[in-house]
């Protein structure tokens, strides 16, 4: 089984072209390095989640599974991907009922559907950098007291500060290129008393004496990068470190890798259907590129390397 992951390693890197030279680079994008993967971000996401929506549904991120879950239908994959959305609302322990969401990085609004329906209450703003996904988000929003934004994630509105007592990133954070101030953005729309809770791709913690993942480690993240939009990955230590910086109470994290087993290899399953790996085909090359991806990320979990995270905080009720 190693040499085949090796081998779609090996592939991955020939198909990965090489980055474009700085004085190939339009002006805007060399003035600004972040733009170049913002845009391919919102390409990827315009091209492909409608082929994911078509097999999979509304929801584009990982399901929770009981251990040693096996055999399971896609329509059991679906119900997973639910029930990760109730349990990481009950493991970040969000109560009183939350008035103001925001979700960030809301993929077509299946997150921000399931808890505008969990809390009648509340009203759920979701933001993400896709036209295609705010458009589609929208349209199944139907009745729902949902709205969306394409919004960068980075430069949120000011007048947005303090104004959401529930700030919900659900596998968005491993998009976004600089996590000090995604971090700052998370808090700063947070209301006083509030729960920010970010669930994301991350690396493996550094052990103690190292100061850098092995090189095989970076390269295996590098060529995942390239197929997903991915800029440079961080820790869960990591985030609990900014969000100690930014001075938030009762943080708390935890690894819910074991969790998330079962998913990739029905993503490639389902992906190996002749019909869907042919619709996959004809979106392009990044539907290419993150197919072969999909055995990187299974070979990263393996590893250890690959870390599905969860971290919680609750922001003071007065800033000192």
């Amino acid at each position: 089984m190693r040499w085949c992951f090796n081998l779609v390693a090996a592939v991955v890197v020939a198909w990965a072209p090489p980055p474009t030279p700085r004085w190939r680079r339009p002006r805007a994008v060399a003035a600004d390095p972040d733009a170049a993967l913002k845009s391919g971000i919102a390409g990827f996401y315009d091209g492909l989640s409608g082929l994911w929506e078509q097999v999979w549904g509304e929801h584009l991120h990982h399901g929770y599974y009981e251990p040693n879950a096996k055999g399971l239908t896609l329509e059991a994959h679906k119900e997973a991907q639910v029930d990760m959305i109730d349990r990481v609302l009950e493991w970040a322990r969000v109560a009183p009922p939350p008035t103001c969401v925001l979700d960030v990085g809301c993929g077509i609004g299946g997150a921000s559907r399931h808890i505008a329906r969990r809390f009648p209450t509340s009203r759920v703003t979701g933001i993400t950098l896709s036209p295609v996904q705010a458009a589609r988000a929208t349209t199944l929003s139907e009745g729902l007291a949902c709205e969306f934004r394409v919004q960068d994630t980075l430069a949120l509105p000011e007048d947005w500060s303090g104004k959401h007592d529930l700030v919900w990133s659900l596998e968005s954070g491993e998009h976004v290129p600089n996590k000090p101030r995604f971090v700052d953005n998370l808090v700063r729309t947070c209301a006083p008393g509030g729960t920010v809770v970010l669930v994301t791709w991350c690396h493996r913690d550094l052990k103690p004496g190292e100061s850098n993942l092995t090189p095989f480690e970076r390269l295996l993240l590098a060529v995942i990068n390239s197929c997903y939009w991915l800029p440079k990955w961080c820790s869960v230590a990591d985030y609990n470190r900014l969000f100690e910086d930014r001075g938030m109470l009762d943080i708390r994290r935890d690894d819910w890798t074991p969790n998330i087993a079962p998913f990739w290899p029905a993503v490639i399953k389902t992906a190996a259907n002749p019909r869907n790996g042919l619709k996959l085909v004809r979106t392009g090359l990044d539907g290419v590129r993150s197919a072969l991806a999909m055995f990187l990320m299974v070979l990263g979990y393996k590893m250890n390397l690959i870390k599905f995270g969860l971290i919680t905080a609750r922001k003071p009720l007065l800033q000192s």
